[in-house]
């Protein structure tokens, strides 16, 4: 018998899995999908280039222990993300910066405007695009209002279906004015890729002789979670879960879907060199998808021919084949998942962990270590 079954084999479960079966117990992962990685999952494809199947996924982070211990099963191909938006048919940096001004400005202009930013925010600052635009000083509003509108309204309105004034202030807080030249994504010290990719990574991870992976399994074909207990293949099971899948769908939707935002993706192989120069470019006042990711700028390999993904959002309905990838953030879908919550208060056995399970967005970096902490108080509990 097993010790602790954890429900899902991406990031969070993996990880879990791993720190649990080092401290000497028996594991059992269920995935339902045919593969291990979760949305990190990658794979040549008939061509042999590397793609992410579920979209790119670049990591990245200012936390050590996260780096360390994703180290532990991998190496790295280290490079600086570098993302660009097609405005009108120009490619400008983003998230907006000072290289970006002065591309969009004339010379005097933006030597101007660079000043008053710098003034009024300080070198190396990261403004949101909210707080430009309530500034006092007509010239900041007049850049926060360019960007409003060439980089952020049209994008946001694609991505998740709704108004800016719909999206919850965090959402709206991770697309930054940088008042800065670095022209990377981000300035986390330790980024980049895994280097033989995350599917190897995952697979070093979970390769421990005290734990068993099942994919291609719906763990509800096996495991029951009711309001009272956990049954394992018909038996009580008092061991420890650790469930990462969508919540609503583990209580059957009862009290209504769980909203979130789905991705169609679009590949398509070019028998050329290069198709577009970067990494990923987004789509910002154009088009129905939001971006298109050129792999082979991510994962560094060197192929005569390059596949790109272009990326077109929708609602999730929970259709066969539909994936949920982002929670939409409101009090009303906050309040539907407290309902959900609650149904597991007499299920003390049963833990949450990762973006579907506890209805909120995380990075690889914080998911790891959310991950690493609860199963330090699984092993101590």
């Amino acid at each position: 018998m097993f010790d602790s079954i954890i429900i899902g084999a991406g990031v969070a479960g993996s990880v879990a899995a791993r720190e649990l079966a080092e401290a000497g117990k028996k594991v059992l992962v269920l995935e339902k999908r045919d593969h291990i990685g979760g949305n990190c999952y990658d794979e040549k494809d008939e061509h042999g280039i590397l793609i992410h199947k579920y979209g790119p996924h670049i990591f990245h982070t200012k936390e050590q222990e996260a780096f360390d211990y994703l180290s532990r099963f991998t190496k790295w191909y280290e490079f600086g993300h570098e993302v660009v938006a097609n405005v009108h048919g120009t490619l400008i940096p983003v998230p907006f910066n000072l290289n970006t001004l002065h591309m969009v400005y004339d010379r005097e202009k933006a030597d101007v405007l660079e000043k008053k930013l710098i003034d009024a925010f300080g070198m190396e600052s990261r403004v949101p695009i909210l707080k430009l635009r309530e500034h006092e000083d007509p010239d900041i509003r007049q850049i926060a209002d360019y960007v409003y509108e060439n980089i952020f309204l049209h994008y946001t309105m694609k991505q998740w279906g709704q108004t800016p004034e719909q999206i919850d202030p965090a959402v709206t807080g991770r697309v930054p004015v940088l008042i800065s030249y670095d022209n990377r994504y981000f300035q986390e010290p330790w980024q980049g890729m895994p280097l033989d990719g995350y599917t190897p990574m995952f697979e070093a991870m979970l390769d421990h002789p005290g734990i068993t992976v099942k994919t291609g399994i719906d763990a509800k074909e096996c495991l029951t979670i009711t309001e009272e207990q956990v049954l394992y293949e018909g038996v009580p099971f008092r061991g420890d879960v650790v469930y990462t899948g969508p919540l609503d769908e583990l209580f059957d939707c009862r009290f209504g879907r769980l909203p979130y935002r789905s991705l169609r993706f679009d590949f398509e192989y070019l028998d050329q060199e290069d198709y577009q120069g970067h990494s990923v470019v987004n789509y910002t006042v154009s088009e129905d998808f939001t971006r298109i990711t050129e792999f082979k700028y991510l994962t560094g390999q060197k192929a005569p021919g390059t596949t790109i993904v272009r990326e077109y959002p929708f609602a999730y309905t929970g259709a066969k084949g539909e994936i949920p990838y982002y929670s939409i953030a409101n009090e009303a879908n906050e309040r539907l998942y407290g309902q959900y919550l609650a149904l597991l208060d007499k299920v003390p056995n049963v833990r949450l962990l990762g973006r579907l399970a506890e209805y909120k967005y995380y990075n690889i970096d914080a998911m790891v270590l959310k991950a690493l902490k609860l199963a330090k108080e699984l092993i101590t509990h």
